[in-house]
């Protein structure tokens, strides 16, 4: 299914228009900076703004069509949203506030129990909700919603008050939720290092309005070139091995070709792919391939494209058919005399290859 959007709606000064087709599988990301419209867009979508025109198509099913004043309330559109704070009954215990979500679903093909242990909170199962940390209320506010058993699941900033160690239980909880349970998942946020972690699609908002759409990776590059986000090369790449010993986890860039970052989590198999980017200004170039460097990568390619931005050049560099993006003074641009089709090295420190697994 999809679900197909064509909505404007006017708040005070600000005004919103989306004419839009979201999949419904996946994770689809939701990026924007503050007063974008992303969260309005969510509660639009599960029906907590009645002050809205045009049409929400949702599959086969109409869930607003202003033309003949059609308008499914919240409680029938089996939409799922969970908000920046957590919003779970504090008088009731873990159980109690996962009970009364369960009762509420139609066809209860969601086990109570397995949602318990994936979300971890087994030895939390008893304690009252008003015990838990910010981060434990997250776990149990989605996987409440969880077993309420949506058809589409909205997140809103989820991660926004939490600690990295919680960001990185909710991250696992997050993607775990949609390819166990094949829920499909719309996730708002103003990180992009957190969308680049977990969604297969990115949707850019500003002013209202969305200005971009398409492959997670595709977009991430595409926005270093209009100043939204901090410039950097975003990639899934499998995990070749761990190395104890140096301290160091390699990942496949190609046949002969790996990428060096601070060794990750034993647990995390040979062959899983995983997320991870490197800021542009974290990534050199130069003419000639480095040697006996304590730069631990290097890699060899050819400029693709350069981007003249003020008083620095961002520069892209084929390497291995992979885009590597790469933001250099324009002293050092004009010291090397770098063109398009130029033949380079790049290098960059392990420290660099940055992922928010293990953090």
């Amino acid at each position: 299914m999809s679900i197909a959007l064509n909505v404007n709606a006017q708040f005070g000064r600000f005004s919103l228009t989306v004419s839009h087709t979201l999949p419904t599988n996946g994770i689809v990301g939701i990026f924007g900076h503050s007063g974008s419209g992303k969260s309005t867009l969510l509660r639009i979508i599960c029906g907590l703004e009645k002050r809205v025109n045009g049409q929400i198509r949702f599959g086969e099913n109409d869930l607003l069509n202003s033309s003949d004043n059609r308008f499914i309330k919240p409680s029938d559109r089996n939409i799922g949203l969970v908000f920046q704070d957590s919003r779970i009954f504090p008088h009731l215990s873990v159980k109690e506030n996962l009970a009364f979500s369960s009762k509420h679903s139609k066809t209860r093909r969601i086990d109570f129990d397995e949602i318990v242990e994936l979300a971890q909170l087994s030895p939390l199962i008893e304690a009252n909700a008003s015990q838990l940390s910010g981060g434990e209320q997250q776990r149990v506010a989605l996987a409440r919603a969880v077993l309420a058993e949506p058809e589409l699941l909205l997140l809103d900033e989820p991660l926004s008050a939490l600690d990295k160690h919680n960001k990185q239980l909710m991250l696992e909880l997050i993607t775990k939720v949609n390819q166990h349970y094949k829920i499909p998942i719309f996730y708002v946020s103003h990180s992009i290092n957190e969308l680049q972690q977990v969604a297969d699609k990115l949707m850019v908002m500003d002013s209202g309005k969305v200005i971009d759409y398409g492959d997670i990776h595709q977009v991430i590059h595409r926005l270093n070139n209009n100043g939204l986000i901090e410039q950097q090369t975003s990639l899934s790449l499998k995990v070749t091995s761990h190395h104890q010993e140096d301290g160091l986890s390699y990942l496949t860039l190609d046949e002969n070709q790996h990428i060096y970052l601070p060794l990750l989590p034993e647990t995390i198999p040979s062959g899983e792919l995983i997320r991870c980017y490197i800021y542009a200004s974290d990534i050199s170039i130069t003419l000639d391939e480095p040697q006996n460097s304590s730069i631990v990568n290097h890699l060899n390619g050819t400029i693709e494209n350069i981007e003249h931005q003020g008083d620095t050049v961002l520069v892209s560099v084929n390497c291995a058919s992979t885009l590597f993006y790469t933001q250099i003074s324009k002293f050092s641009f004009n010291k090397l005399a770098l063109k398009p089709q130029s033949k380079v090295s790049i290098q960059f420190k392990a420290g660099a290859v940055r992922t928010l697994i293990g953090d």
